[in-house]
């Protein structure tokens, strides 16, 4: 009967953290789900933010991290309990991230394929990075 329970709430659990990938979308710059970069600083400032993403860095540019202040900041900045999509440059990064999100933070997670790269070729609203 405990084998049984366990495996219900392993599964329960799996049923709510999932990764979608998808392309970056006009309905999702139209909806209310977040949007948040994970890019640097001066990756914002090279191409811009797609409208209504929230910058928070991952990775900087010699590619270190800090995984414990970017948690603080996304807790802080997005209702980690809802579903949210991250963006980079290609997808590359949040494809890694995504998975992390979902399988150890058990978040529902919007892995946006393509990246920023993607959204600026199908002319997505981008803004200034200040």
């Amino acid at each position: 009967m405990k084998k049984i329970l366990l495996s219900l709430l392993v599964l329960s659990a799996s049923l709510f953290a999932t990764v979608t990938n998808e392309n970056p979308s006009k309905q999702l710059v139209d909806s209310s789900i977040p949007i948040v970069d994970i890019r640097t600083p001066g990756e914002w400032k090279e191409t811009g933010l797609l409208k209504r993403s929230i910058p928070i860095m991952l990775f900087d540019e010699k590619g270190n991290y800090d995984l414990k202040v970017f948690l603080d900041q996304l807790n802080k900045a997005v209702d980690t309990k809802k579903q949210f999509a991250i963006i980079c440059r290609t997808g590359s990064r949040t494809k890694v991230l995504a998975d992390f999100l979902s399988r150890k933070m058990n978040y529902d997670v919007i892995n946006l394929t393509n990246g920023i790269s993607y959204a600026k070729y199908i002319r997505l609203p981008i803004i200034p990075y200040k």
